[in-house]
């Protein structure tokens, strides 16, 4: 099977979730899975050990994360050799009225990195009210009312739709393993899993 790398920024850990939840769905195929936390890796990590890789951010104050932004730059000769995808979270995914935005941030996201990668996922991401501080709380709900007026902002709420998740996932191995030659296994019908004989 291949070596996939999930490289991601995450501010407030929504984005880790969704890394956890596609390397299942990649261990689910068969595949070796690397998750790395932007935040946490040392900045030479390589991206030629890995057969495929995703990369992953969240947005704050209308940007991804520097230190994702420093990997796809140092990387981006490497990435174009293989199948690649890019997934953002952020609150301007969380509803249909939001899509434009979110959007434009991935637009900017290529045009500043000069990278395109094969598959691209927008996910709506979270509002953890009880983890912030009294100013940071009080400004998200401003932001909420405003961007998402039907949220009860009296909780914490979660965006993230996790069947789009799971169809991300699926597509890029899917197509991940188009491009590398590379057959998943087929499931029995107990759920485990058979190299296939094709």
């Amino acid at each position: 099977m291949a070596n996939f790398l999930v490289y991601y920024g995450t501010g407030e850990g929504q984005t880790a979730k969704v890394t956890d939840r596609i390397a299942e769905r990649l261990d689910e195929r068969g595949h070796d899975v690397t998750a790395v936390n932007a935040s946490k890796s040392p900045d030479g990590i390589s991206v030629t050990a890995f057969d495929a890789v995703l990369v992953g951010a969240s947005i704050h104050g209308g940007k991804q994360q520097q230190a994702v932004v420093r990997f796809v730059d140092a990387n981006r000769d490497a990435l174009a050799t293989k199948p690649t995808g890019f997934f953002q979270v952020s609150l301007s995914s969380a509803d249909e009225r939001g899509e434009a935005q979110a959007a434009g941030y991935v637009d900017g996201f290529v045009s500043e990195t000069d990278w395109h990668p094969d598959r691209i996922g927008l996910f709506g991401g979270a509002l953890r009210y009880s983890e912030y501080g009294f100013l940071k709380r009080l400004v998200l709900k401003q932001i909420a009312k405003r961007a998402l007026p039907d949220t009860d902002t009296s909780r914490d709420v979660e965006f993230t739709d996790w069947a789009e998740v799971d169809a991300f996932a699926a597509d890029f191995a899917a197509f991940a393993e188009g491009r590398l030659g590379v057959v998943p296994p087929v499931s029995d019908p107990d759920g485990t899993r058979e190299e296939s004989d094709e």
